[in-house]
């Protein structure tokens, strides 16, 4: 998960270069199309195209559905906030994957993990300061709808990891990604600038690779364990945020960040010594 939040990263800073550019579902047709070649080239490798239609259609349809809503969403918010206050305020995802496992995946977490997990929630308020300007912005509300969207996502994608491979989740979901946002932007398409192919191939590989990545985060630890590791994200945006556009965070995101990983390694060490006690 944290190999994927940090492929995640890139891939974001670069769909913040492209939106500046491209209208919000440009940019995630671009995301779907660029990846597909390296998609599957790697199933061809691992010889997974064999029972490709073997799936569970409805939620491969639903994921798909939702994905062109949360990144599309995303990269409207990208045109305007930095990636620090976009991950912060992003950050309600992994609560709303914890809550969604609670009650569809009947999965058991403890009164601990709860406070630890709302008061890095709390952490990101202080992020997103107490006037809550970006929280009430329209990009800071199209990224909780995209929250939402990521959250049903990762559940349907932890129910898919048990029946199908992961490298049939990964392939579907870009697929009908790409298929049911094509009519939407064709009708807004932008010429394809080729002096931005740094950012476009920086899309392709760390898409590819984080996908990879989250798919086998997800079918390997609880949704619950495995989701809070996105607090890792703000760590990234910041210092995406300095390198290329010489933006700093303030001693509230400091302050934010400082709680936010806190509240991660409570959730990491109470994960380890509960797993210590069940196998000694």
């Amino acid at each position: 998960m944290v190999a994927a939040v940090a492929m995640f990263s890139l891939m974001d800073a670069s769909m913040k270069v492209l939106a500046a550019r491209y209208p919000a579902v440009q940019v995630t047709a671009l995301r779907c199309m660029l990846s597909m070649p390296l998609v599957c080239a790697f199933m061809a490798y691992r010889g997974k195209f064999t029972g490709i239609f073997k799936v569970r259609w409805p939620l491969h349809l639903l994921r798909g559905a939702v994905g062109i809503a949360m990144l599309s969403l995303f990269a409207y918010a990208l045109k305007t906030l930095p990636l620090a206050d976009t991950y912060a305020i992003f950050f309600i995802a992994p609560a709303l994957v914890t809550a969604l496992a609670v009650f569809i995946l009947n999965e058991k977490v403890s009164l601990g993990q709860w406070v630890a997990i709302f008061v890095g929630l709390g952490g990101v308020l202080v992020v997103l300061r107490p006037d809550g300007t970006n929280f009430a912005s329209i990009a800071g509300l199209a990224v909780l709808a995209s929250a939402v969207c990521y959250g049903i996502s990762a559940i349907a994608g932890r129910v898919l990891a048990k029946t199908d491979a992961p490298e049939h989740v990964m392939f579907w979901v870009l697929t009908l990604m790409g298929l049911g946002v094509a009519p939407l932007a064709i009708n807004a398409w932008v010429p394809i600038d080729w002096s931005l192919w740094p950012a476009m191939a920086a899309l392709a590989v760390s898409g590819f690779f984080g996908q990879l990545a989250l798919t086998r985060a997800f079918s390997m630890g609880k949704a619950s364990i495995v989701a809070p590791f996105e607090y890792t994200a703000l760590a990234w945006g910041v210092g995406i945020d300095w390198l290329l556009w010489h933006t700093l965070p303030d001693a509230y995101t400091l302050v934010g960040a400082a709680i936010i990983i806190g509240s991660g390694i409570y959730l990491v060490r109470r994960e380890s010594q509960h797993a210590e006690a069940e196998h000694p």
